[in-house]
């Protein structure tokens, strides 16, 4: 599979991301948000950083790069896409997702290692994670509190769009497992064609056991399962 993965001014997790994909045996390559097209790739990765300086508020000059009008009608075109933090919230931003990363109810930055529950087990990006698994990633964010309205917010339940929730180790929902007050403890969703994600916590920090865990490669994976198969039926 060919992946690119969007580089911004202070983008940070876009060598990173790159490194979990091909240590996966995919090619991917860094691509600049002045390029006015994508190329030919499977999937485009928005990784975390401080793309801007996250000046205004995060994401919020991000959505205007050249390359996002591209990533837009690869998006459109039911191509698919994920966010990873920063790559969230300019996801957000840009409107390819609903809702908003405010900032943490803290109003402190937080860093840490937390535990995700997949909402949604049949998705694009969790399909090869065990229903009894609980993911341990790490976070590092000072606006990751995700916020949306009640009408969206049970259009998401509705439509299995929560991807992923902060729990505790035993897999409970529980307010002190939430790192930021996210509401509904929500750390990732997808949107309604289920193409787009976006989460807070980094799955390419945790994608090696040198690394103190490898849960986050079962997303990585989830969306490479779900490329074999689009490819497979494309050929068919």
């Amino acid at each position: 599979m060919n992946f690119a993965v969007l580089q911004f001014p202070a983008s940070n997790c876009d060598q990173d991301a790159v490194h979990v994909l091909q240590h996966l045996g995919h090619d991917a390559r860094l691509l600049w948000h002045k390029e006015p097209s994508l190329g030919t790739v499977d999937a485009v990765i928005v990784p975390g950083g401080f793309s801007y300086g996250d000046y205004l508020r995060t994401g919020a000059i991000a959505r205007f790069s050249p390359v996002m009008q591209a990533l837009r009608r690869f998006a459109d075109n039911g191509g698919f896409v994920l966010g990873i933090c920063n790559g969230f919230q300019i996801l957000c931003e840009a409107h390819l997702l609903p809702g908003a990363l405010v900032r943490n109810r803290s109003l402190q930055f937080c860093c840490e290692t937390v535990y995700l529950k997949s909402a949604t087990a049949d998705s694009p990006f969790t399909n090869k994670i065990p229903a009894d698994k609980w993911l341990r990633v790490p976070i590092a964010h000072g606006e990751g509190c995700y916020f949306a309205d009640d009408e969206t917010l049970a259009k998401l339940r509705a439509r299995g769009q929560i991807l992923w929730q902060y729990c505790d180790e035993s897999g409970a929902l529980t307010d002190a497992a939430n790192p930021n007050g996210s509401l509904l403890n929500i750390a990732g969703v997808c949107n309604e064609r289920r193409n787009v994600a976006g989460l807070m916590p980094h799955p390419e920090r945790a994608s090696e056991g040198i690394l103190g865990s490898e849960d986050g490669r079962l997303i990585f994976e989830s969306l490479i399962e779900t490329l074999s198969h689009s490819t497979a039926a494309a050929v068919a």
